[in-house]
């Protein structure tokens, strides 16, 4: 009998309101009713515009702010337990660094706070910092005070695997840095994903997004907007349109999709094979009158797309 696999990471209706205001007598929700899966060894990018609710889920799922109403489990742990904390690794979106220490001090500390033996340590500084791109030298001697906003990102992501966790959460990797660096970090990101890491990331860089996430989920105004891979979200990578015209339309049923007339003709979308549709068409005693070839919606449009019906709906209630 085969065990089930654990979900990475899951969520049942989690929710944050603050209270705010002199007294405290007024309440923000930031974030509500968020139910969300991420399967283990999944890259899952949660998407929103500023102010979304996207740190404020990482940090309640991480553990350092308590949600109002909801449960969630990490590695099938609940939220708060200390031991599943080994298993994972984090970096913020505007992570501090000691600036007076060296990228090769920074690791070691935290190393420390691991409990990593020294040894192991030294030998796992010396991997990360090839995986991330610095010079051991540099990495040595430099203190981080020096160091590009690609560098400190670079170092950032080092310190999050030191402990080579399971699940790593990144918030806004992308953030802040040049075309390169977006490359660098996002090269990293793959080579995490083919090791089997589950990594779990904030991100309103929809480019990276596409090139990463194995699934996605749309977050604005404190809510889930949607959830599914891109192929779920966006449909097909191309898609067929066709125009037939035919005396038997219930013929087209098992091939075409969205079937509708005009002109007296019936249009849809090719479901099955191109060629064996053509080969079929003599079959119905049908005749092509156009096929042309149509990309998927980018996850730009469609994000832009999904929140402008959201706030929509809000004007309309």
């Amino acid at each position: 009998m085969k065990v089930p696999q654990v979900a990475a990471v899951e969520t049942w209706n989690l929710s944050k309101t603050y209270r705010t205001g002199f007294w405290l007598n007024q309440k923000v929700t930031s974030l509500q009713h968020c139910t969300i899966k991420v399967a283990t060894g999944e890259t899952f990018g949660m998407l929103g515009p500023n102010g979304a609710g996207k740190t404020t889920l990482l940090k309640m799922l991480l553990g350092i702010i308590r949600p109002s109403s909801g449960k969630a489990l990490l590695l099938g742990c609940p939220l708060g337990d200390q031991m599943v904390r080994q298993y994972i690794g984090y970096l913020p979106e505007n992570a501090y660094f000691y600036e007076y220490l060296t990228a090769w001090e920074f690791l070691k500390f935290t190393g420390d706070l691991f409990n990593m033996p020294s040894n192991l340590t030294k030998k796992r500084i010396k991997e990360l910092l090839n995986i991330v791109g610095i010079a051991q030298s540099t990495a040595q001697k430099k203190r981080m005070k020096y160091y590009s906003k690609g560098m400190l990102q670079r170092v950032g992501l080092a310190q999050s695997l030191i402990n080579d966790p399971e699940l790593i959460f990144l918030d806004e990797p992308m953030s802040g840095l040049d075309p390169l660096g977006r490359y660098q970090v996002r090269e990293i990101i793959l080579s995490l994903k083919q090791q089997g890491k589950t990594i779990f990331f904030n991100s309103h860089v929809l480019a990276d997004v596409e090139q990463i996430c194995d699934r996605i989920a749309i977050l604005a105004g404190g809510e889930i907007l949607c959830t599914g891979s891109l192929h779920e979200l966006l449909g097909h990578s191309d898609v067929h349109h066709v125009v037939v015209e035919i005396a038997e339309p219930e013929f087209l049923k098992p091939w075409l999709s969205n079937i509708n007339q005009e002109s007296g003709y019936w249009h849809g979308q090719l479901e099955g094979n191109l060629q064996e549709f053509i080969t079929a068409l003599g079959d119905m005693e049908a005749r092509l009158i156009s096929l042309n070839q149509t990309n998927r919606d980018t996850l730009e449009k469609f994000f832009i797309t999904q929140l402008k019906q959201r706030n929509s709906g809000a004007l309309i209630q």
